[in-house]
């Protein structure tokens, strides 16, 4: 399989939170024709998840799973002799090429896999929700999201915010006459930016980013209404966080927590590298499928940028890499140990080229 040439075909697939259904029906036709029994997952209108299993093993032990949406914009992909350029082609298109060629590498060695790839985890998780209603008996889910082919021992949570400033609508030549929602908001903002925030020690501070800020009618309006929207990236429970925040707001604006995501930790494993994953997946939503590992190639800090790439090479290093040593953890755990943790070392070592 050219992994190469299905990260491209896939990243040229617009696919924005929203917009996967041609995503979806492409990964659908290509896992029929390679004898998986593929299925569309309803959503919510056109949008579907895709699951795949063998029809040897319709409930595999182990199942990787990963995203089909992208955030935007839309950039088509593009290569040199080192590198994949193009949404997605870090996260989460390139592991999904990743995932079904290891599938395929694992099926040749009589390790049978399962693929699940939803919509919307860059927004709600809906796709994920929707899969979680409907489980086929995983012992293990093995989420790819981009972590330098390291595995995660936690995963920061996300608690998203908006905040409601409201005032008095007037003619700004007679500011005496009105009361601005900008100016309340920005305040609001600068005190939140000054609350301290909490650590967790192994893993690092709670951050805090102001993603949107809306507001105001026309320049020579006093603004009667402004909106921001913030997310906190977790490290912990969130009551204290909670209190503090609505607390540092007081009576400048509304508070609205409109979703959380919690803090997770996971297992580590002798022989793999680690990391802390300082974004959110959609392994909480996931729950009935399966005790949650996060191992992805490429690094979190190629996502997202206008210039989104991976190397060329970490396509295929990943490939044989860590996805299958982790993979070996449904052939039993406990008692095929030491085989596993040898061929995580064995595969490792094909794998380095995803953190030149």
């Amino acid at each position: 399989m050219d992994v190469v040439a299905l990260t491209r075909q896939l990243v040229d697939i617009e696919s924005i939170t929203g917009n996967e259904a041609a995503l979806g029906e492409v990964l659908y036709r290509e896992l029929c024709r390679l004898g998986y029994q593929a299925r569309k997952m309803a959503v919510e209108g056109t949008r579907f998840n895709v699951l795949a299993t063998l029809p040897e093993e319709p409930h595999p032990a182990v199942v990787f799973s990963t995203h089909m949406d992208t955030v935007p914009p839309f950039i088509p992909s593009s290569e040199d002799e080192q590198r994949v350029y193009g949404r997605g082609s870090c996260d989460a298109k390139g592991i999904i090429a990743v995932q079904i060629a290891a599938a395929e590498r694992l099926r040749a060695e009589g390790i049978r896999i399962g693929l699940l790839f939803v919509v919307g985890e860059e927004r709600d998780s809906q796709g994920a929700k929707a899969a979680n209603q409907q489980p086929i008996g995983a012992r293990f889910l093995i989420n790819g999201e981009p972590t330098g082919n390291r595995l995660a021992l936690a995963s920061k949570g996300t608690l998203r915010i908006e905040l409601t400033a409201s005032g008095r609508m007037a003619h700004s030549a007679y500011p005496e006459l009105g009361e601005s929602a900008i100016d309340k908001l920005i305040v609001a903002l600068t005190r939140l930016r000054a609350m301290p925030l909490p650590s967790t020690d192994g893993i690092g501070p709670c951050t805090f980013n102001i993603g949107l800020i809306e507001g105001g009618r026309a320049p020579n309006v006093i603004p009667d209404r402004a909106k921001a929207h913030l997310l906190y990236r977790l490290v912990g429970p969130t009551e204290e966080l909670r209190r503090q925040i609505v607390e540092t707001v007081a009576e400048l604006a509304k508070v609205e927590f409109y979703l959380e995501i919690p803090f997770l930790r996971f297992r580590a494993m002798d022989g793999l590298p680690t990391m802390v994953a300082a974004f959110t997946t959609d392994i909480p939503a996931l729950t009935e499928w399966g005790e949650p590992l996060l191992i992805g190639p490429t690094r979190t800090g190629n996502t997202w940028r206008r210039n989104n790439w991976r190397r060329r090479w970490s396509c295929i290093a990943g490939l044989p890499g860590n996805w299958s040593a982790v993979a070996s953890l449904g052939s039993g755990l406990w008692a095929l140990s030491s085989a596993i943790r040898q061929s995580l070392l064995v595969l490792r070592s094909r794998s380095v080229f995803l953190l030149a």
